[in-house]
């Protein structure tokens, strides 16, 4: 029985800011940024948009042409959750008007709790091939203005849909997994903004993928040559580069610069111009890979690793399945992408230091542009969520539109 992903989208808010403005705005040279990190745009959540609009506005788009009664599941992963008791599935679940026989939960392990709802997904499918899962990955990535960062902050979603009827992906059950309590990066309750010990992180992290392989071998007898293209968890996409050399140089593989750019660069474009999304990131980055014109990946193999600060990896394989190209949205996604708006430095502060009110006050949220959902605002320390008709979605602004955004 084959199980895997059936349908997969993306969503990223309507606005975001060029790099370049923050380059100028912090006085560092903008090729800190470009080739330092990799990073050229990043996402910007408007005051009306949160993980729970943009899972909502993923989801909607991937559970097109699936019967909604199929849903037996739903899970929602974050690191930006908005409640300590309700599950932001449950919000998306009534958004979706899914059947009330479903059992909806979130889950949490920094960046990896994500593939963590994948793999409990698989076996879910295994148990009962007749049901089918709803994975939802949406974060806000927030730093310190002025942090080291700053520059790599982003947002957005991926929902996938998992089943025995898979269109996209094939995922086996073969995992290799590492865990160590570190403090790498995390977020206390009291703060909206991450902390991190960025240099520390990146050992972890490459810590981390080296077990993570380890066992995978181990489990498997793989190779690093069975496979084709590699997609990385992309905190910001020269990680991904740093990642993919490393575990070649471990394994003792002698890649030019040619092959690794080849097996890893079309995973990166999304993560560049969006900015770093958390548990959405990897999964981003697999579409942007799957949306590579120039690629025919039917039958390729791909390796994913995973990681979540703190902290959890996981390395897995997965084989695309002909016909995948017929079953995503890339001329929408591209679209999207390239419609965004940019905004000013002075917006962006401004979008990044609304806060709700802390009090559960009555406060409704101004309205700007959007996907199918948008936060109402509060009424009795109750968040509110409203569909947005069609014809407002991307009319309603906060100010001027700029340059376009950048091409995909």
């Amino acid at each position: 029985m084959k199980i895997g992903i059936e349908s997969i989208s993306m969503y990223v808010p309507r606005y975001g800011m060029d790099l370049r403005l923050l380059a100028d705005a912090r006085n560092v040279d903008y090729a800190k940024y470009k080739q330092g990190i990799g990073q050229e745009f990043m996402s910007i959540p408007s005051p009306d948009e949160d993980i729970v609009t943009m899972g909502a506005n993923a989801a909607e788009q991937a559970m097109e042409g699936i019967d909604p009664q199929s849903i037996r599941t739903v899970i929602f992963a974050t690191e930006s959750g908005i409640d300590q008791s309700k599950a932001a599935a449950i919000y998306v679940h009534k958004l979706l008007d899914l059947p009330q026989n479903c059992r909806t939960v979130e889950m949490k392990q920094a960046c990896c709790s994500s593939t963590s709802a994948l793999h409990f997904a698989l076996a879910t499918i295994a148990l009962k091939p007749n049901e089918k899962v709803l994975i939802i990955a949406s974060d806000i990535a927030k730093y310190g203005l002025g942090s080291a960062g700053e520059p790599t902050q982003g947002a957005g979603a991926v929902a996938m849909v998992i089943s025995a009827t898979p269109r996209i992906l094939e995922l086996g059950p073969d995992v290799g997994y590492f865990t160590k309590d570190v403090m790498d990066f995390w977020r206390p309750n009291y703060k909206d903004e991450a902390l991190v010990d960025g240099k520390y992180s990146i050992k972890v992290y490459m810590d981390a993928l080296e077990h993570c392989w380890e066992h995978y071998q181990a489990d498997t007898n793989a190779a690093f040559e069975d496979f084709d293209y590699f997609c990385y968890h992309l905190p910001f996409s020269r990680m991904g580069t740093k990642a993919h050399s490393h575990l070649a140089r471990q394994q003792k593989v002698p890649l030019s610069s040619q092959e690794l750019q080849r097996q890893i660069e079309p995973s990166l474009r999304y993560n560049r111009i969006t900015g770093n999304a958390y548990t959405a990131s990897l999964y981003m980055g697999l579409l942007s890979l799957l949306d590579s014109k120039e690629l025919n990946l039917a039958h390729k193999k791909i390796g994913f690793f995973s990681y979540g600060s703190g902290c959890m990896g996981a390395f897995f394989g997965g084989t695309v399945l002909p016909g995948y190209q017929d079953h995503l949205y890339r001329s929408e996604r591209e679209a999207w992408l390239r419609d965004r708006k940019h905004i000013s430095y002075t917006e962006y502060v401004e979008f990044y230091t609304h806060r709700l009110p802390q009090n559960g006050h009555n406060y409704r949220t101004s309205r700007h542009r959007s996907g199918s959902f948008r936060l109402a605002g509060v009424e009795n320390h109750q968040r509110i969520y409203e569909r947005v008709p069609a014809s407002m979605g991307a009319a309603a602004d906060s100010g001027k539109a700029l340059a376009a955004a950048p091409a995909v």
